[in-house]
């Protein structure tokens, strides 16, 4: 049903942010993890000096299955921004859906610019995406963003966005 609407990538490679996305792949993931009671704010954690925000929201209504709702999604960065009180300049990293389609990575992009890049930024701003290298890992798929937010964090890096060669020209920023 996926293949006869059009949303899966033809190569089955997931092309995020790239000129030639063409729909979303598929996979399959299992993550453990341990949670742990910290002290401060809900949502916020402390891990080798850095900060990490997070938020959960549903998405809201959209036009598409395929197509995300972009005032939902500046929402949530808020949301998840809001607790930690940082200014613009110290958010260096957003973590994306990433889906590798051609609509929906357009329109997550724009979320994130309207909400996190200010004309005063002077630190730019770094976009990763696990899909690219995993897939979209259905129900599995919030679990291994986290999981690989928090291995960014303990790294201080992104891992690059997999299968990435030209940068779509249509994205803001």
């Amino acid at each position: 049903m996926c293949t006869k609407a059009g949303m899966l990538a033809q190569d089955g490679r997931c092309k995020t942010l790239d000129s030639r996305a063409d729909g979303y792949v598929r996979g399959e993931a299992c993550v453990v993890l341990e949670i742990c009671t910290l002290s401060g704010d809900a949502g916020i954690a402390l891990h080798s000096g850095s900060l990490v925000a997070s938020a959960v929201n549903q998405d809201g209504r959209s036009s598409s299955l395929t197509a995300p709702n972009g005032p939902s999604q500046q929402r949530a960065i808020r949301s998840a921004l809001r607790p930690a009180s940082m200014d613009h300049n110290a958010r260096d990293g957003r973590g994306m859906h990433g889906t590798g389609t051609g609509l929906g990575d357009h329109i997550e992009v724009g979320a994130a610019h309207a909400v996190l890049v200010e004309p005063s930024r002077l630190v730019p701003l770094t976009l990763s995406a696990k899909k690219s290298c995993m897939g979209h890992t259905e129900p599995a798929a919030g679990a291994v963003g986290l999981l690989h937010a928090v291995l960014g964090v303990g790294a201080h890096s992104a891992k690059p966005i997999v299968h990435l060669i030209a940068v779509n020209p249509h994205l803001a920023g």
